[in-house]
């Protein structure tokens, strides 16, 4: 009978925690509602089964406990109780892909007009490139990195020269317009998660991956690494601001295009032929 009772107060308990449990998502701040509602479901479904499966067993410890003088009864096969089974397994399979499904298809479905952004993760810190006046991101290749140019833009590209080039870790973003972010690693494997976002997406070196979203909230939000990226995978931190239009245009307009950073870097040979000299 002990364990009846146990049983019975591990599904009770478990629903109770989670009904006065002060730990949930953070407020949402995109469109991305749609996979706050996917865990949802999914929660419910599994915990509904949970429940059910628990006080089952509960319910077959007390009901079929030892009893001196009693038998069992084999009946080794039940046709009712297996297709019931095997019908309602399959509808709490469709009931949790479906939803999942839906969202994955909007997920990978950029809408036409989305803004592009890249991601530059590497071991600790991220990066950011906007487009410039074009409109367009320039090529950019692992092999290009160097001292003076951190995310490895191809400087043969004209599309590339007008690139704004965000190095510190701070993001900004207009609110209310869809953006695609374009994630690239330069060495190993990283995922760009902000928590409000819901959106995450891996950092694969070799591939540029992306994912989609619509910023809905004005606010500063946490960037984190999802992936356990090296000994300092802690400290990869790093912020978005949402603002308004005007406010981001105001914060555009003081960030430095790759050609001005490039005309402010002087030459490797300058700067070897002034240690030589004050030496």
């Amino acid at each position: 009978m002990a364990v009846v009772l146990v049983l019975v107060a591990i599904a009770v308990g478990s629903v109770v925690f989670h009904l006065v449990s002060p730990w949930w998502w953070t407020q949402i701040a995109s469109n991305w509602g749609y996979i706050d509602s996917t865990l949802v479901i999914t929660f419910w479904i599994t915990g509904v089964v949970f429940v059910a499966v628990v006080m089952f067993l509960a319910y077959c410890v007390w009901r079929f406990r030892h009893d001196p003088g009693r038998r069992a009864a084999y009946e080794p096969e039940n046709p009712r109780l297996e297709s019931g089974l095997a019908i309602g397994t399959a509808l709490g399979v469709f009931a949790m892909l479906a939803p999942g499904l839906f969202v994955w298809h909007q997920f990978i479905t950029v809408p036409k007009g989305a803004a592009e952004i890249e991601v530059v993760g590497q071991q600790w810190l991220w990066s950011f490139r906007l487009p410039g006046a074009d409109g367009k991101l320039g090529r950019a290749d692992t092999r290009n990195v160097a001292a003076d140019n951190s995310l490895g833009i191809d400087k043969a590209d004209t599309n590339a020269l007008d690139d704004v080039v965000i190095e510190g870790g701070e993001l900004h973003l207009p609110i209310g317009k869809p953006v695609k972010v374009l994630l690239r690693s330069i060495d190993v494997l990283h995922d760009f998660y902000v928590p409000e976002f819901r959106a995450k997406m891996d950092m694969i070196p070799g591939m540029v991956t992306y994912f989609w979203l619509t910023p809905t909230r004005a606010g500063t939000f946490d960037i984190l690494c999802a992936e356990l990226c090296g000994v300092g995978h802690p400290q990869m931190r790093g912020t978005v601001v949402i603002d308004t239009e005007a406010d981001y245009q105001a914060w555009l307009a003081q960030q430095s295009t790759f050609s001005q950073l490039q005309a402010s870097v002087p030459p490797a040979g300058a700067v070897l032929a002034e240690v030589s000299a004050e030496k």
